[in-house]
C-alpha cells in the first residue's frame, strides 16, 4: 500500500441514497465523484469485504471500507516527546496542531502514524482520544493481550486527568469550585453546546497563577463529555486562549500562529496488571504573556 493511503471504515446509516457512491459524496464533499469513481476502479473501496463498483445500490448497515488518500499533505513542524515505554504502554506527550488520528487531510502528519514508524510497532493504538489543538499526554496500548484491562480503566473513568488552561480572569469567583452543566451537539456537526436539563458535565476549576491579562487555570474533569473544558470555561466568561471554536466559530489562525492554550498535564490511575500507582506528567509549558 502507498504509505499515503490508510483504510477507514464506515457503517452506512438509514438513508434515502441510491447508490454508495451518492452516500460517499455527500458525506465527504471534499472528495469529488470522479475521484470515487476511480478509487472504486481500482478496487480501493469495498462494501462487506466485497470490491464496489460505480453502481453498487446503497445498503444501510453495509461496512464501507475505503483507503484515505491525501496526497500534499501539509508538515506540521512539532515533534512528539515519547515519555514512557514498556511492554504495554506507550506514553506520548503531543505538541499542539497534531491530530492523534488520522482524519480529514492529515494521515502521516498523526501521532499514531508516526508513534509506529517511530517505536515499529503496528500494534499500538490510542487508548484515548486528544484534540488536534490540544498539546500534552495521550496513552497508546502497546499490544493486544493486555489493551482490554487498559481501556477498561478509560471506560470507567478510574484515570485521574488534570488540564492547564490559559484563559481571562474570574475575579467575582471563588476557588476552587465544580461547574455543572448540559452539553449536546450543536451545529455545526463537530462543535457543543450547553442546554438546559440535568447536568451532565462536571468540572473542577481552579487557579494556579494569575496575571494581569490572563490567569492560568487548574481544569479536572470529573465528566468526560466531547469538548467539555472549553465549552465552559467559554460558558463561565473565560474562553481559553486560541480557542478557533467557542464561544464563537472562527478561522484558525494562518500556519501555527495561535495555538490553543490548552494542555493535558497528568494522568494518574492504578496499574490494572501490577497494581501500583502510575503517575505521568506533561513537559510543556503554557505560561502567561
Amino acid at each position: 500500500m502507498d504509505p499515503h493511503q490508510h483504510s477507514s471504515r464506515i457503517v452506512l446509516p438509514p438513508g434515502g441514497w441510491a447508490s454508495i457512491v451518492d452516500f460517499l459524496c455527500e458525506r465527504f464533499p471534499a472528495v469529488d465523484r470522479e475521484a470515487w469513481i476511480e478509487r472504486m476502479e481500482r478496487g480501493a473501496v469495498t462494501a462487506d469485504g466485497v470490491e464496489v463498483h460505480r453502481l453498487a445500490p446503497y445498503r444501510p448497515g453495509a461496512v464501507v471500507t475505503y483507503r484515505r488518500e491525501v496526497p500534499d499533505e501539509p508538515r506540521i513542524p512539532f515533534e512528539e516527546t515519547v515519555l514512557h515505554v514498556d511492554d504495554d504502554l506507550v506514553v506520548v506527550d503531543k505538541p499542539h496542531f497534531l491530530p492523534v488520528m488520522p482524519a480529514g487531510r492529515y494521515v502521516e502528519e498523526t501521532l499514531s502514524v508516526r508513534l509506529v514508524r517511530r517505536l515499529d510497532n503496528p500494534d499500538l493504538v490510542a487508548l484515548h482520544r486528544l484534540d488536534r489543538a490540544t498539546a500534552g499526554l495521550v496513552v497508546f496500548s502497546a499490544r493486544p493481550t493486555s489493551r482490554d484491562a487498559y481501556t477498561r480503566l478509560f471506560r470507567d473513568r478510574a484515570i485521574a486527568k488534570i488540564y492547564e488552561a490559559v484563559a481571562p480572569p474570574l475575579p467575582e469567583r471563588a476557588f476552587p469550585f465544580v461547574y455543572e452543566s448540559r452539553l449536546e451537539r450543536g451545529e455545526p456537526f463537530f462543535r457543543m453546546r450547553e442546554v438546559p436539563g440535568a447536568p451532565n458535565a462536571r468540572t473542577k476549576v481552579d487557579v494556579i497563577e494569575r496575571g494581569d491579562r490572563e490567569w492560568l487555570y487548574r481544569l479536572e474533569p470529573i465528566t468526560g463529555r466531547k469538548h467539555q473544558l472549553r465549552v465552559q470555561m467559554s460558558a463561565l466568561g473565560a474562553p481559553i486562549v486560541g480557542d478557533p471554536v467557542y464561544p464563537t466559530l472562527r478561522d484558525e489562525a494562518p500556519g501555527f500562529a495561535e495555538p490553543l492554550r490548552l494542555l493535558a498535564r497528568e494522568l494518574r490511575f492504578v496499574d490494572p496488571l501490577s497494581g501500583v500507582e502510575r503517575v505521568f506528567r506533561s513537559e510543556r509549558q503554557l505560561g502567561l504573556d
